[in-house]
């Protein structure tokens, strides 16, 4: 196995988060900006701690103001409103991340909804998937932006090449297929109800992952030299007993000796999704305040 076919998106997302704290800097010496980023959690879901904490972490690196506010799990669907209301209005906020999942009780949609789309880093308002889905400027989900960065990165011009994105959700599958719309690909949204699905990803040039499913793309259902960018992130059994290791949606180890470039799980897409959401604050925070966003 050539080192060269595996997509270093830690390394990618290292260098994206130095040019957010340079354009960050530049904010606060030229206009005395701080953009300002607050995430919401409601209970203790481990994952959500865990990404809430690095989120944190990175953005005080990048020179940002990390808010946020951490409710119990019996909050109700009125008080979270309510704080998103509170965020809505202070100038201080850029953005707001709701992590998701949310308990039982309240509806995520409606907490989408209340947030102002012009804050909504995550790009999961209404509004923000419609200017998405027209061709217009708006916020732009994370995790389908890292993973257009690597393919961009890695294959320069997009034009022409067929896309095949195996996963319909709205966080990635949706939004990813309109992104490489706009990048001029040719794009097949599948899915596990697909007939015949291994021959639908054995037709692409660029395969996108994103189904939740360990491992469910095998090796040979990759095009020879295809790319391959593995959005699954699902913690299995290790090969120690009493040991858990993670995998990603494909089958790395079998998958390499077919494609021209893919993503490991961890140290792909997954670094690439609080990139993107230190990125997107700093794009809110810049046309919040009139200001050109330059280098990112």
């Amino acid at each position: 196995m050539s080192d060269n076919r595996i997509i270093d998106g830690k390394a990618f997302a290292a260098g994206l988060r130095e040019r957010v704290a340079v354009e960050t800097d530049r904010l606060k010496a030229d206009h005395g900006i701080v953009p300002g980023l607050a995430a919401v959690l409601v209970g203790e879901d481990p994952a959500s701690q865990v990404y809430v904490r690095n989120k944190n972490r990175q953005m005080v690196e990048a020179g940002m103001l990390s808010l946020g506010e951490t409710l119990p799990e019996d909050t109700t669907q009125a008080d979270l409103l309510a704080v998103i209301d509170k965020l809505n209005a202070d100038p201080a906020v850029n953005g707001i991340l709701v992590q998701l999942p949310l308990p039982s009780q309240i509806d995520p949609n409606s907490v989408i909804d209340a947030i102002d789309p012009a804050k909504d880093v995550d790009g999961f308002h209404l509004r923000n998937a419609g200017l998405l889905a027209t061709g217009r400027d708006g916020m732009v989900p994370c995790t389908p932006l890292g993973c257009r960065m690597l393919l961009e990165d890695r294959l320069g011009d997009l034009t022409g090449l067929n896309a095949v994105i195996v996963g319909r959700s709205n966080i990635v599958g949706k939004p990813m297929a309109q992104l490489l719309l706009d990048a001029n690909c040719t794009v097949t949204v599948a899915h596990s109800r697909t007939d015949d699905l291994p021959e639908v990803c054995r037709e692409a040039d660029i395969l996108v992952v994103a189904v939740g499913r360990p491992q469910m793309i095998k090796g040979d259902w990759i095009k020879p030299g295809g790319t391959v960018i593995d959005v699954g992130i699902n913690r299995v059994p290790g090969r120690e007993e009493g040991k858990t290791r993670l995998v990603g949606d494909v089958d790395f180890e079998a998958a390499v000796e077919y494609a021209g470039g893919i993503t490991p799980v961890p140290g792909g897409v997954g670094p690439m999704t609080i990139a993107c959401l230190l990125r997107n604050t700093l794009v809110a925070a810049c046309r919040q305040n009139g200001v050109e966003v330059l280098g990112i």
